[in-house]
């Protein structure tokens, strides 16, 4: 199939290069989620031309790498539809306007945006939504063909709303199917799943599965027999991913309360709905079966929050997060509007930020992307100068690799305009490379992430600093960003 690309795109990679101001940590995931249902981020409207479409996107990732970020989280399966040619779904109608029409003219939206991602030196996640079928049970707008109309024992309609059935196995093997034939085809960085198992309680009306529960249960009760169901799904679903590409990341971003405290000793202090009590997810199951690679609990609540406080959920995660990266999810959309405190202002999300990082947290995912856009109260200036002004990396996952790369062979040497770099690397490979840059007498060391003033994918760089004598070194990092031993020091004086 023959893509129409609109726009200018060069053939080497875009180096992210460090901006001024106080550095942060050297490994932090620093991501954003860009959710397409009802056009909340991207598209910003349906039935925009493809070269529109491709533009929006670009001035997303374009301000998001100046921001510092290095990751992001894209919902490309939103309602049982795809923002992707699928062989089982149809073109989604957040794309186009209408359900199985595809973008004109023709192009692949996830391949395109897969590849502007890495061209930036950023992941990209896929953002599946696995159990919601239609945003609305009283209009069908699929094919014949959809399993919604195929198999309709499958659908289970609540509150407005149809699911796929957790419980019916059918259901779940073709869910499976639609998500790994994505990690089959693209080159996506990981499987992102969001907090949607089984529906949030509506009025207090049950969830209509007992069918499937006389049918399947096995003697175990309702509740249990519901998390098993969904137990089942991540487990397969892990496993299918690492069998498929064993680099392929698995994450699960929970809504922020596992338990409350006064249905289990292991709970949180706190007083809302929870993810194993009302949606059937047993978060810390999977973190301690290693099901997961990483979890990203939506933490929305400020400090002090009378049934959710911040303060109390973010230490009850890091205390639970495992052997497993926690990236903690916060809801920058909170600020949107806000005329009162905490949310009319930085000052809550930049002491979630700091409160985090002196929890040792992996990282954030902030909801959402548009609404950076949106807020006009200077967070953007303070995460560009105080907080992600230096260059971050994504942590490691030794348990999928541990093996780095080779260190690069360095050469330096004055070049008009400052000191050219240039060094031997595996250009066949995945690989990146980050360049750090030393006073003459300063101790060379890779753990301060202030050194560091670039990351690229070539094989060279031209420093443009001038008029003083630096010292340079070059790591190797492969696709899992485990770094290489450094290379050797070059010297050179920019002319």
């Amino acid at each position: 199939m023959h893509y129409f690309y609109f726009l200018l795109v060069s053939l080497f990679c875009i180096p992210v290069v460090a901006q001024a101001g106080p550095h942060a940590p050297k490994r932090e995931m620093r991501a954003v989620w860009i959710a397409t249902v009802g056009n909340i981020d991207w598209p910003s409207k349906p039935g925009l031309s493809a070269q529109q479409q491709q533009q929006e996107f670009l001035n997303q990732l374009n301000f998001f790498q100046k921001s510092g970020f290095n990751t992001v989280v894209v919902q490309v399966r939103p309602a049982a539809d795809a923002f992707y040619p699928s062989p089982y779904e149809p073109w989604s109608k957040y794309l186009t306007g209408k359900q199985g029409q595809p973008p004109f003219p023709k192009y692949d939206p996830l391949e395109f945006m897969i590849n502007e991602t890495h061209k930036r030196n950023m992941e990209f996640h896929a953002w599946f939504n696995p159990y919601r079928a239609l945003v609305s049970s009283s209009s069908n707008p699929n094919p014949p063909g959809h399993a919604t109309r195929e198999h309709p024992d499958w659908i289970i309609n609540y509150d407005g709303k149809s699911y796929f059935d957790p419980g019916n196995p059918d259901a779940r093997e073709y869910i499976l199917k639609v998500i790994l034939d994505v990690v089959r085809r693209y080159d996506i960085d990981a499987v992102h799943i969001d907090d949607y198992f089984y529906p949030y309680p509506a009025g207090g009306r049950p969830f209509p599965d007992r069918a499937s529960y006389n049918r399947y249960n096995n003697g175990q009760s309702l509740e249990d027999w519901r998390r098993g169901n969904v137990n089942l799904f991540i487990s397969q679903l892990n496993t299918n991913i690492k069998k498929e590409k064993a680099w392929v990341k698995f994450g699960v971003s929970p809504f922020g309360i596992w338990r409350n405290q006064k249905d289990d000793p292991e709970g949180s202090a706190t007083r809302g709905s929870s993810c194993y009590d009302d949606l059937y997810s047993d978060i810390l199951l999977w973190i301690e079966r290693k099901w997961v690679d990483y979890v990203a609990p939506q933490l929305y609540w400020e400090h002090g929050h009378r049934v959710a406080p911040y303060d109390v959920l973010l230490p009850w995660w890091k205390q639970h997060s495992g052997q497993r990266q926690l990236y903690i999810g916060l809801g920058v959309y909170r600020m949107l509007n806000a005329t009162a405190s905490p949310w009319n202002s930085p000052n809550e999300i930049l002491k979630q930020i700091r409160a985090a990082r002196q929890a040792g947290t992996d990282g954030f995912i902030f909801y959402s992307s548009s609404s950076f856009s949106k807020i006009r109260l200077g967070l953007t200036d303070s995460l560009q100068q105080n907080y992600f002004g230096s260059i971050a990396i994504p942590p490691a996952m030794p348990w999928l690799d541990h093996t780095a790369p080779a260190a690069p062979v360095l050469m330096a040497s004055g070049a008009n305009g400052g000191v050219l770099l240039q060094w031997e690397g595996n250009t066949k490979a995945q690989q990146r490379y980050l360049i750090y840059r030393f006073d003459e007498d300063e101790k060379i060391d890779l753990s301060d992430a202030g050194q560091i003033i670039a990351l690229t994918r070539n094989n060279s760089f031209l420093d443009k600093e001038g008029g003083r004598s630096f010292r340079y070194v070059v790591t190797a990092l492969d696709r899992l960003w485990n770094e290489s031993a450094p290379s050797n020091t070059a010297t050179a004086a920019t002319p």
